[in-house]
């Protein structure tokens, strides 16, 4: 039987992959800097939206950047950075960044 649920590590449940929104994410912040959500979204509209889109189609991507970089802090993939401190992902209001976790932190 080549099943996939029968290939994974988590008992019979299958892998899931991450959201393309996650990609985009842990790619912006892979260089080390912090990065706004904005400029994922701005990405992210750029690569996927038609040319006859309009300039802030970036904003329909603003709230999936928002939820994937709460779901990547809370399993420790991802650092929210408020007001120049780590921010609780259970607690985010308000402007934020997003920074790659770093080991000697």
């Amino acid at each position: 039987m080549t099943d996939e649920t029968n290939n994974s590590d988590n008992a019979g449940k299958p892998i899931a992959e991450d959201d393309p929104i996650v990609d985009y994410i842990l790619r912006a912040v892979d260089a080390g800097t912090e990065v706004s959500p904005q400029e994922i979204a701005q990405t992210i509209a750029n690569d996927r939206a038609k040319p006859s889109a309009p300039k802030d189609v970036w904003r329909k991507y603003m709230t999936a950047v928002r939820q994937q970089a709460i779901h990547l802090a809370r399993d420790g993939r991802l650092h929210i950075i408020r007001k120049g401190e780590i921010a609780d992902p259970n607690k985010l209001k308000g402007l934020y960044k997003l920074r790659k976790v770093t080991t000697d932190q």
